[in-house]
């Protein structure tokens, strides 16, 4: 191999460590009980991670290196060794993770590595499949993860101060990403040891929080950073949005372009590593879906290897997965990331995977020149240019126009060439496209709900209505003051009733009688003497307060006011976590004309949670603690459990819920919540943010299952629906001019369609080789056609899992419309 002349200075970290047997003994520690583990018996080292400024170094090797983001509490075991293989097929060595300290370690002192939480499962499965990872261990990981991952337990740590030079939190710190490193040393899953495991991550993006801290940011920086080092995992350490990262922690990217906003490696020995590359955004309540394009990711990616000579990008997220419980952050959706190149239920979102697929087989044909090769750039135009590497025996060119409305015609070492607008065509040997990001040739799928059982006879549900609390005396705690909302329920449960009592003496100027509270929560439900009387909500992004002011009806004497606060997710960002204040701040009365009644310091009684949430009557057992009753002619009210069964539906297909006519809960099924749902919270668009909630079949039961759901503010479960998801529309549009997949090893443009596992090609909806108009949505024959297009597909693809159709005249019997430009656009039903 030519190595370029300049001498490489690769930084070998102090990793001190060697494959080691160790003791599983667990040493309970100093007043928490957490495990231990401590090494013993050193062997040989197995293999050696350094980097240098141009890439990680794998056993002396540079390696250019492709991630996908995958986090196992968001999928279950049974999906975990699909999702790494479509990974692995989609072009990835590595797959990141963050550690979720909240679901390890709920209760002080108490760890929890079990079913979706096996976290040495997750990894040892990855290493199965022959991939490596990038383990996040943070412990702050933001992620739109309840509380950034801290569990709420260290909130009531005595004067502590989240994210800063802070004893008290330091020690937890330390004591946690201490017990992750020891489990991974003891299972031998860093590399040098044979494992997979090849970088590490401290802290996540504390560069934006910093200056909240003034000094003390910056002390605590140097002191994770040296509290990581110094736990000799044998791998190097990262962080990500931090631009100090002190050495050896090499600083890395998050973002959508990170080839124009990172400012680089922070010392000339780190190579550039984007460890976020955001695929489309994370979804909120209230919000439309926003799908980033494959050809805007495969731009973004491009550039930051030319530009910045990038040698690691991780995709955020591959596979996004599901906010299963109540572990969604504030208004985030349980659906988490559908856009990614896996979309939630673990199906290949195309064309999004294809293309980039394409896009890492083209830049690892070129690993030499990247690796090794001397860098240049030229000016091509006014809003185009040329990155070239180079050694005596490769070449690679990334030619890029910006221009977003024109092609570009450009002269390249002698070559002619036109860029698509904002495109960027890599040129093998610095002569030959072998891919451009702006021409996407893989296929296009449609995703489809199709329903497989309703529930509109209303004698399949059962109903239970969630009693009101009015009795301050027998409520969980009581104070004359309003009580802070997460501080009280310990995020143990998303809900908090405030009960008061108030004496009502009429007066003549009583025509109207007004409730006015101010609340810091999510949402608003306010009882009067056992009746409702009206609710409110926020939104993300929104006011912090909410305020309910209302006309209500009293009672001459003694009247019950009860309040149930709502939080739809904790916070997972921003300085200062453990001083953020939510609740009910202020509630006053307000009789006709006379001055409001503060009623903030009268004897208020608190109840953490529902009565239903208490008694479990979402599981099998819980529910015979209660007396369910028929909901004929019931109107449907708020706080109100319905229950019914349901048939586990028949095939491999994924499974959901459709929720459309519900309005806002949480649902169940055999025991185990999929998340919170608000369908009634529309998008601009006038269309729920989520209507679709996911059930993967690992929480089914052959046979009946139970459908449990608290419907908070009143919907209507008979328009309940259980359906499944899948792709059943697959479609190719390839120009005779592309260049052919590297993938498929096609010697010319072709197009390649395939149905997902378990379907064949059914039927052919349309094709056309000529210049057949519109996309993969609409689409139509054009004035050049080949009579024998839909003969000639039929013959190659119907009844087979996929297919590959040369585009060339040959195939078709010879050339329809010499002269012309031609393409085969092809649709074709999946079943």
């Amino acid at each position: 191999m030519a190595v370029a002349k300049e001498v490489v200075a690769v930084v070998t970290l102090l990793l001190g460590l060697t494959s080691c047997t160790t003791s599983s003994t667990a040493a309970a520690t100093a007043g928490t009980g957490s495990a231990r583990w401590r090494e013993e018996d050193c062997g040989g080292v197995r293999g050696e991670v350094t980097y240098d400024h141009r890439a990680l170094v794998l056993n002396g090797t540079r390696r250019l290196l492709f991630a996908g983001e995958m986090h196992y509490p968001r999928s279950t075991p049974e999906m975990w060794p699909k999702l790494i293989a479509k990974a692995k097929e989609g072009g990835l060595d590595v797959i990141q993770t963050y550690i979720f300290w909240n679901v390890h370690e709920p209760v002080q002192g108490q760890y929890n590595f079990e079913g979706r939480y096996d976290l040495v499962r997750f990894i040892k499965e990855i290493q199965a499949q022959g991939l490596y990872v990038s383990l996040r261990i943070g412990p702050f990981i933001e992620s739109e993860w309840k509380y950034g991952g801290f569990p709420f337990w260290l909130h009531d740590i005595p004067n502590i101060i989240f994210r800063s030079d802070n004893e008290p939190f330091k020690q937890h710190i330390q004591r946690f990403v201490t017990d992750i490193v020891n489990m991974m040393k003891h299972e031998g899953l860093y590399y040098p040891q044979g494992g997979p495991i090849i970088t590490s991550q401290i802290e996540n993006e504390y560069q934006m929080v910093e200056p909240a801290f003034g000094s003390s940011g910056h002390r605590y920086v140097s002191w994770a950073a040296a509290m990581a080092v110094d736990l000799q995992t044998g791998v190097p350490w990262t962080m990500c949005k931090q631009n100090d990262a002190p050495d050896p922690v090499i600083n890395t990217c998050n973002g959508l372009i990170c080839g124009e906003t990172f400012v680089g490696p922070n010392s000339a020995n780190k190579p550039a590593l984007w460890t976020e590359n955001w695929t489309s955004r994370y979804l909120i309540y209230g919000n439309d879906t926003k799908l980033r394009s494959p050809e805007d990711i495969a731009f973004a990616v491009a550039y930051f290897i030319a530009r910045k000579n990038g040698s690691y990008v991780s995709y955020y997220m591959y596979h996004g997965g599901t906010n299963f419980g109540r572990f969604a952050s504030s208004y985030v959706t349980t659906s988490y990331y559908d856009g990614a190149p896996l979309d939630e239920y673990g199906l290949i979102w195309q064309p999004t995977w294809g293309h980039l697929r394409e896009l890492h087989a083209s830049v690892k044909q070129s690993s030499e020149p990247l690796l090794f090769g001397t860098y240049s750039n030229l000016s091509l135009g006014q809003e185009q240019e040329a990155h070239i590497f180079e050694t005596e025996s490769q070449c690679v060119a990334f030619l890029v126009n910006f221009d977003r409305h024109h092609i570009s015609e450009v002269v390249f070492r002698n070559i002619s060439l036109e860029l698509a607008p904002k495109s960027i065509s890599i040129l093998s040997d610095c002569k030959r496209v072998i891919f451009e990001t702006a021409k996407v040739t893989a296929q296009h799928g449609s995703r489809t709900a199709e329903e497989v059982q309703s529930f509109s006879d209303i004698n399949t549900w059962m109903a239970f209505k969630e009693p009101i609390p009015q009795d301050v005396s027998k409520a969980t705690y009581s104070g004359n003051r309003l009580f802070e909302h997460l501080s009280t329920t310990k995020d143990d449960t998303d809900y908090l009733w405030y009960i008061v009592g108030y004496e009502y003496t009429p007066s003549d100027d009583d025509q109207l009688v007004l409730i006015n509270v101010e609340s810091r929560a999510h949402i608003l439900h306010a009882f009067v003497n056992n009746a409702y009387v009206g609710r409110i909500h926020g939104s993300h992004g929104g006011p912090a307060n909410i305020i309910l002011n209302t006309n209500i009806s009293l009672k001459e004497g003694p009247n019950t006011i009860s309040l149930l606060s709502a939080m739809v997710g904790s916070p997972d960002s921003g300085a200062h976590m453990e001083r953020r204040v939510f609740g009910i701040r202020k509630v006053s009365i307000q009789q006709g004309q006379q001055s409001g009644h503060l009623l903030n310091n009268e004897l208020w009684g608190y109840q953490v949670g529902l009565f239903g949430e208490r008694n479990i009557i979402y599981t099998q057992e819980g529910s015979k603690s209660v007396e369910w009753t028929t909901i004929d002619n019931m109107a449907y009210s708020p706080l109100t459990w319905y229950k019914t069964t349901f048939s586990t539906p028949a095939g491999n297909d994924a499974v959901t819920l459709n929720l459309t006519g519900m309005v806002k809960g949480e649902v169940w099924v055999n025991g185990e919540s999929i998340g919170r749902y608000w369908v009634s919270f529309k998008a601009p668009s006038g269309n729920p943010s989520q209507s679709l909630y996911h059930i993967p079949r690992q929480f089914l039961n052959p046979q009946d299952n139970i459908l449990v759901l608290f419907e908070e503010m009143g919907g209507n479960p008979q328009q309940i629906t259980v359906n499944t998801v899948s792709v059943t529309r697959v479609c190719g549009n390839v120009n005779e001019l592309s260049a052919p997949s590297l993938q498929y090893k096609d010697k010319e443009p072709a197009v390649d369609l395939w149905c997902q596992e378990g379907k064949q090609i059914s039927a052919i909806e349309f094709a056309s080789y000529g210049n057949p108009v519109g996309d993969c949505k609409r689409f139509g024959f054009g004035s050049c056609h080949a009579g024998s297009s839909e003969s000639v597909v039929k013959q190659a693809c119907l009844g087979k899992s996929g297919c590959s159709i040369p585009i060339t005249p040959i195939k078709f019997g010879g050339d329809p419309c010499p002269g012309i430009q031609k393409s085969l656009l092809v649709v074709a039903n999946c079943r």
